[in-house]
């Protein structure tokens, strides 16, 4: 029999610890970078020139004027983003808005709404519910832009999943067609 040159480091072999240890560090830093979020998104698209011809209101609606479609009981609604775009080709922009029920726990599912205001100005309102909040869908990345709407949907694979660990993930864009908003997957969509 032969001594090996390198003693036997008892760091090389894995023990149920082992994986205990690396579980608890990954779990750590996955809480922790649900901690950390991204700011709002400000995306938009750039402002056309202007002609004589232009629409005279050309601001972006208001989230904070318009009272959502979204049950939250005794908490109210919060726009958690928010993006602006001329979507129909009309010369004025509209407004995207991302809204949830403040929720003190848990991940309250998004509503994605489209907002509009009259040609003459006028209080906005919300014109297409393009993600309805019983969906039980976040969203995360989120976008307006080349007249279309685009986000990354998280989502359950069924009641069983719990509700702070999605595990399922997709892509959606919606672009204004003959009249509605028609969601399609762009290319490269996924699901985890």
């Amino acid at each position: 029999m032969q001594s090996s040159a390198v003693p036997e480091l008892a760091h090389t072999h894995t023990r149920p610890i082992h994986w205990l240890a690396t579980a608890t560090a990954v779990a750590g830093v996955v809480a922790f970078s649900s901690v950390l979020q991204p700011g709002a998104a400000t995306a938009a698209q750039p402002a056309a020139p202007r002609t004589k011809s232009a629409p005279a209101h050309t601001t972006p609606p208001d989230p904070a004027a318009v009272t959502f479609p979204i049950e939250c009981g005794p908490v109210k609604a919060v726009v958690k983003k928010k993006a602006s775009g001329d979507l129909d080709g009309d010369g004025r922009p509209e407004t995207v808005a991302v809204v949830h029920c403040d929720s003190p726990m848990g991940t309250p599912p998004d509503g994605v709404y489209v907002l509009t205001r009259g040609a003459g100005g006028g209080k906005p309102r919300v014109v297409a519910t393009l993600l309805d909040p019983e969906d039980g869908t976040t969203v995360t990345d989120f976008a307006v832009s080349h007249g279309a709407v685009t986000a990354t949907l998280l989502g359950y694979s069924s009641a069983d999943v719990p509700r702070c660990c999605p595990d399922v993930k997709s892509d959606a864009k919606w672009r204004w067609q003959n009249g509605s908003f028609v969601r399609s997957a762009p290319a490269g969509a996924r699901s985890v």
